[in-house]
């Protein structure tokens, strides 16, 4: 969907691209059972399962896969401009434990935008009772270059750069 026909996609259709092409990538996200649940210009939500493989020691979410769930949020919104995105760095302050079953939704917004720097809030949030799990700040880079989402395919009829 464009703003403007002819002219390109708007911000939430750039968003959706720019998810797709980063999504189809991840491994890891998915391997753990993460779902992109909604993003748009500069939000996301992902959502996991917690499962039996999940748990450490005294059965409760591994704190390195609540973060991996917070990170993967981070990942979206902060890629959610078109633009390739990374982690330059992030902090998790870990709140209540996460427990088998337990639905985990983490919810990711951007909290400033300037030039290629980024920061990000994500809030971990139990589906089944809102409780906080955890609080996530993280910061991004833009490499400067379009999402492989949005860069244009080679001539009709032919290989790019042909």
């Amino acid at each position: 969907m464009s703003a403007v026909p002819g002219v390109g996609p708007d911000a939430d259709e750039v968003a959706r691209l720019s998810t797709e092409a980063m999504w189809s990538g991840d491994a890891a996200s998915r391997m753990l059972g993460m779902r992109v649940l909604e993003a748009g210009p500069g939000r996301a939500s992902v959502a996991m399962t917690v499962r039996a493989d999940m748990l450490n020691g005294y059965a409760t979410c591994h704190g390195g896969l609540l973060a991996a769930l917070a990170d993967s949020a981070f990942g979206v919104a902060c890629n959610s401009h078109g633009q390739v995105t990374v982690a330059a760095g992030f902090d998790i302050s870990f709140l209540e434990p996460g427990r088998l079953g337990d639905e985990l939704v983490a919810h990711a917004s951007q909290v400033v935008l300037r030039g290629r720097s980024g920061l990000y809030d994500v809030t971990v949030r139990r589906a089944h009772d809102d409780g906080v799990v955890a609080e996530f700040r993280g910061r991004s880079r833009s490499l400067g270059r379009p999402s492989p989402g949005l860069t244009p395919p080679g001539p009709a009829g032919g290989a790019a750069g042909a």
